[in-house]
């Protein structure tokens, strides 16, 4: 089922003597608002880690690599065409899902079986001609929204022969930042960087700790055109909580997730309660190394969301939060309906 209705997130996780993003303009410090002494953390970043997690899993993403290099955008949609073309249940799924596509079909090429033979005997004598571009540009892009997930849920801008297509992502996270001042540590480690027969020395730049926060946004119009389903939204949500826990490298480890809350609003209601981080009251001393020096208010979100209740606005919102860290220190917690963010993700082939 495509996503029918607009929803809002809230994402936190903990930075623990890490480097949550490396700045590549400043040695690869981690990303500084230096005049509030906060932590920010870019979308792309986690961006990257979600699309890194649901490679593992299985699932096929557009921005990937292959033996260490980006695979050309043609490269990738011929790949994805000709897998289509050879699989005559999928093929026959598509055109029952779509009737006017199979007419389509039928209308430049006249035959209804061995696709892929078809197709690319065809293809090359068809360049000009309107019906079949048509057809293709259509075809193309309904097959590469329903094979890459990173499209469905982040968009793209794909331009290749046969397809001239820009989608605004269903999924926009803003950039994250720690909720409270951060401290760098002091002393600096001098690595060594290994090149092919030659090494040269750097410096890790770590903070002590951080408790950073997403804000970001689903937009049910934007998943009509990528085809978002409610299981990719589900998707989404359990990838980036677990995408940051296996991004294990030296300067990401000792991040943990720690909250998650998603209002789900009615399918009529357009709007969306806004960046839900200004509802958050967080008290600190000094010196704060754990989550324990911290204390984080939901107080006002609860205000506003009964609000929004009030209204007849708000659909459910659902929630999860870390079982083993932080919880006495996240209080006044909206009430929401639990899910499960660490259950594990089992991709459904096809």
């Amino acid at each position: 089922m495509i996503v029918k209705n607009n929803s809002d997130f809230l994402f936190g996780f903990q930075s623990i003597l890490s480097n949550p993003n490396g700045d590549p303009d400043q040695e690869n410090k981690p990303r500084m608002d230096y005049e509030t002494s906060t932590i920010l953390v870019s979308d792309g970043r986690r961006k990257r880690d979600i699309r890194d997690f649901l490679k593992n899993k299985g699932y096929q993403i557009f921005v990937d690599t292959l033996s260490d290099q980006k695979v050309p955008m043609d490269k990738m949609f011929e790949y994805i065409r000709d897998n289509w073309l050879n699989d005559e249940e999928r093929m026959n799924s598509l055109f029952e899902d779509n009737p006017k596509l199979k007419e389509q079909w039928k209308d430049v090429f006249r035959e209804e079986k061995d696709f892929l033979k078809t197709y690319l005997d065809k293809k090359d004598k068809l360049k000009k001609n309107k019906d079949f571009v048509r057809f293709n540009n259509i075809f193309l892009t309904e097959i590469i929204k329903r094979s890459l997930i990173d499209i469905r849920l982040f968009g793209s801008a794909m331009a290749v022969e046969g397809v001239s297509r820009t989608y605004t992502g269903p999924v926009q996270m803003s950039w994250g930042y720690s909720l409270h001042p951060v401290e760098l540590v002091k002393s600096s480690t001098i690595t060594s960087i290994m090149n092919d027969d030659n090494s040269t020395f750097g410096k890790k730049y770590k903070l002590y700790y951080a408790l950073v926060a997403h804000y970001g946004t689903i937009n049910k119009y934007n998943a009509q055109r990528t085809g978002m389903t409610e299981e990719d939204r589900e998707l989404f949500r359990k990838s980036l909580v677990q995408s940051i826990m296996a991004n294990q490298t030296d300067s990401k480890q000792g991040q943990e997730p720690l909250f998650y809350l998603e209002i789900l609003y009615k399918e009529d209601f357009d709007g969306y309660l806004g960046d839900l981080r200004r509802f958050i009251d967080i008290r600190y001393g000094e010196n704060i190394r754990s989550i324990e020096d911290l204390t984080v208010d939901f107080s006002r979100l609860n205000t506003a969301l009964d609000e929004m209740k009030k209204k007849g606005y708000i659909d459910k919102v659902i929630g999860w939060e870390h079982p083993f860290a932080g919880k006495e220190q996240l209080i006044n917690m909206p009430q929401y309906e639990e899910v499960d963010l660490w259950a594990p993700i089992i991709k459904v082939e096809g």
